[in-house]
């Protein structure tokens, strides 16, 4: 029995003596990646924070400035249908819009807007630019950009005293 209880003394001496050296490195080693893990973790969240406060900023900035730039009057016109352009078919599109205007013109009371505006030149400005446009055209988000612009731009030339800064579609259809 006393080898045996030398043995279990040996064995349990050996047992702290033999853990500690390699729980050390161990423990350093561990907390080292755990410092490093910590500090990746709170970068990163860091940085999503930083990401998210820059895109709420930029929104918010985007909505003041939509908010400053809008027209002081929308004008409501009534439907247009028009053949298109295309020589290879015949092809047409029906369009509502409304204009957005920066100013009336002289004498034009708010209330009785649309009965004072020059109608006339107004539709046949938009007439002249929608029949020269054709169908693959007007199915592009580019293309119905570019008709917008085109008609901002015939309106300020023939309808100056209205001061069209924007066309807003509200119905828009091409028929192949």
């Amino acid at each position: 029995m006393s080898t045996e209880t030398n043995k279990q003394l040996a064995f349990s001496e050996a047992t702290p003596s033999a853990i500690s050296p390699a729980v050390a490195p161990q423990s350093s080693s561990s907390s080292k990646v755990l410092l490093a893990v910590t500090l990746l973790a709170a970068l990163i969240g860091g940085a999503f924070a930083w990401f998210f406060i820059q895109r709420d900023r930029t929104a918010e900035a985007a909505r003041t400035e939509d908010g400053a730039s809008a027209p002081k009057y929308l004008v409501h016109l009534e439907g247009f249908t028009v053949n298109l352009a295309d020589p290879e078919e015949t092809h047409f599109l029906r369009v509502t819009l409304d204009l957005g205007l920066d100013r009336l013109p002289e004498g034009t009371d708010h209330e009785k807007l649309t009965t004072l505006l020059p109608v006339a030149r107004i539709r046949d400005s938009i007439l002249s630019v929608l029949t020269v446009c054709k169908a693959d055209v007007l199915l592009t988000p580019q293309g119905k950009a570019q008709l917008k612009k085109d008609i901002v731009a015939a309106l300020h030339q023939n309808v100056p005293e209205l001061a069209v800064r924007e066309v807003y579609f509200t119905e828009f259809l091409v028929q192949r």
